[in-house]
């Protein structure tokens, strides 16, 4: 299952989704972690007390994984005439959640125990000729291209606010958390997201962190409603885990939230008729709006009218 954490910056939802993974994987669950966000600090919450990243990030190498993911597909000639969006057909390159594959191998690092794949991050050659999302195509092809088996876990750490929208990756997900503060602002992404996600059927649920006491919570149920799924309460172990030198254990009650988002998880039926639904549609208007232009040829061609991902493509 792939599990996105959205939500204004400063909301908590890196720490959220290092949580999540760090209680997946100390479960014994097969996880992988993806830093998605364009501040790259997952790892330092995965384990604040590790050393430097090192495995390459994805979007230095999106060529060559391109290169891998097409494989043989007739429809796809090239890497240059493969977009983020072009969406698998008979012949691609289907993964396994962490398999012994190229890409698995080069760009996977183990930080706390969790698996973990980071995009890179936003640097000085990019100042005013990129933007942030272009990054992100590695993941948005990797989530494409996987064929995830039940009880796994890719846990994404997406960008801050509204930015999640500006490419078709907020539909890659089979469940997204958004982590909201009990405040007005923090509650003002998720009025967006809402609206977004309601317009594609994208599951939804609100975490709210930070909480104080019941003031906190009543201000988050009137604010988002029957949205709200679970709560963490202001957590002192977070605070001295991100001072890198944690206290004790994760609360009792924060860890019991956690436990109530993987039981959200796991009860969410797995859709890949939907997934790659969304995902062509997104292709196709990408290919409309930029991609045939970009790349001199008609995308829509890529599209594998009888083919969809899942168990089956596998074999």
């Amino acid at each position: 299952m792939r599990v996105a954490f959205v939500g204004k910056g400063g909301s908590g939802k890196t720490t959220l989704s290092a949580l999540f993974a760090l209680e997946l994987a100390r479960s014994g669950a097969p996880v992988l972690a993806v830093d998605g966000d364009i501040n790259q600090h997952l790892a330092e919450a995965l384990d604040p007390g590790a050393g430097p990243f090192t495995a390459p990030p994805l979007a230095a190498h999106t060529g060559e994984i391109k290169d891998l993911l097409r494989g043989t597909n007739p429809r796809i000639p090239s890497r240059e005439a493969m977009v983020k969006t072009t969406p698998p057909g008979r012949g691609s390159r289907l993964l396994r959640l962490l398999g012994e594959d190229a890409l698995h191998t080069r760009h996977v690092q183990r930080v706390g125990g969790v698996p973990l794949m980071v995009t890179g991050a936003f640097d000085e050659s990019d100042l005013g000729v990129a933007c942030y999302h272009s990054k992100l195509g590695a993941v948005e092809l990797y989530l494409g291209h996987l064929v995830d088996g039940p009880g796994e876990y890719v846990v994404v750490d997406m960008t801050a606010g509204a930015d999640a929208f500006a490419s078709g990756l907020f539909t890659r997900f089979d469940m997204t958390f958004l982590v909201a503060e009990p405040t007005r602002r923090g509650v003002s992404v998720y009025r967006q997201y809402r609206d977004h996600a309601a317009e594609f059927g994208i599951p939804l649920a609100v975490v709210g962190n930070k909480v104080t006491g019941e003031d906190d919570l009543l201000f988050l149920k009137e604010q988002v409603g029957d949205d709200l799924l679970t709560h963490l309460a202001l957590s002192p172990w977070v605070r001295s885990a991100e001072r890198g030198t944690p206290q004790g254990e994760l609360e009792v009650d924060n860890r019991h939230a956690l436990t109530v988002l993987r039981e959200t998880v796991d009860a969410r039926p797995k859709d890949w008729p939907t997934l790659h639904r969304h995902a062509v549609e997104f292709h196709l208007r990408n290919a409309r709006a930029w991609a045939d232009t970009a790349t001199g040829q008609d995308l829509a061609t890529q599209v594998d009218p009888d083919f969809v991902p899942g168990p089956a493509s596998l074999l």
